[in-house]
């Protein structure tokens, strides 16, 4: 069993997501661990870029203190290093494609293998291109974690097939950020996807309530929440780590049931 897998295994996940450097690559340790510590079982980090097309302001903004603070893909390896000294929960970074295009694919996977990476999401990569990213990352056991939007109807089964470690069902059309309501037929995607797949199932993109994710782990193997914690960390800055527990247990809770 890999070890995403692992991270679903008899329950609900709730995945947590940070930017990595926001505001330093020390407090972004310290915050992932307070997540785990909250009950997160697993946790994406973000690779800050220039270009972040999917995300919202939230993130946006994170991006931009990370890269000001100095953050960069070799500090951000050292980071996912260092925690796997401290925690076996899955990590995974979530990047565009230009950041492991420039580093080369191979060497990105090798380096991310040696670190103790275990998967990778890359929202700007096509489904009609991943082979390359894929094949490569496959030969360091390194997951690339397919995206399905809503308007991936057509072809959610081709894309549902070939999945690994899980799939990130996007609640709602536009960039990441929390939403009042979300009113996307999840419940019929996720059929389609269950039809032809037993990968686990996660839900992103506009949850930060309790009540939000009460909701979606009916329907969903897992929950994730990016914004509202990275929201939190803007507002506290070095001194969130108490708030990002807080928050975390408080959705992990309502995930577990």
């Amino acid at each position: 069993m890999s070890n995403i897998a692992k991270a679903f295994q008899n329950k609900t996940a709730f995945i947590g997501f940070v930017t990595g450097g926001d505001p330093s690559i020390e407090k972004s340790e310290a915050f992932v661990l307070e997540m785990i510590r909250a009950g997160a079982d697993l946790v994406e980090i973000g690779i800050p870029f220039s270009d972040p097309i999917a995300e919202g302001p939230v993130i946006q903004e994170a991006n931009i203190r990370a890269l000001s603070a100095g953050a960069t893909v070799e500090k951000l390896f050292g980071l996912v290093k260092s925690l796997r000294t401290k925690t076996a929960v899955p990590l995974v970074f979530l990047t565009y494609l230009n950041p492991v295009f420039h580093y080369g694919y191979d060497a990105f996977f090798k380096r991310g293998r040696e670190a103790g990476l275990d998967g990778i999401i890359i929202p700007d990569l096509p489904f009609e291109e991943q082979g390359e990213v894929r094949d490569a990352a496959a030969r360091y056991g390194i997951d690339l974690i397919s995206l399905i939007a809503p308007t991936s109807e057509a072809r959610i089964q081709e894309i549902a097939k070939t999945a690994a470690g899980f799939i990130y069902l996007v609640s709602s059309m536009g960039v990441t950020g929390v939403r009042s309501e979300i009113r996307t037929d999840l419940g019929s995607i996720a059929a389609a996807i269950r039809a032809v797949t037993k990968v686990p199932l996660a839900v992103g993109f506009g949850i930060h309530t309790p009540a939000q994710a009460a909701e979606i782990r009916k329907i969903a193997d897992g929950v994730i929440v990016g914004s509202a914690i990275v929201k939190i960390i803007a507002e506290h800055g070095t001194d969130a780590g108490t708030y990002v527990y807080e928050y975390v247990k408080a959705m992990k809770d309502a995930v577990t049931g």
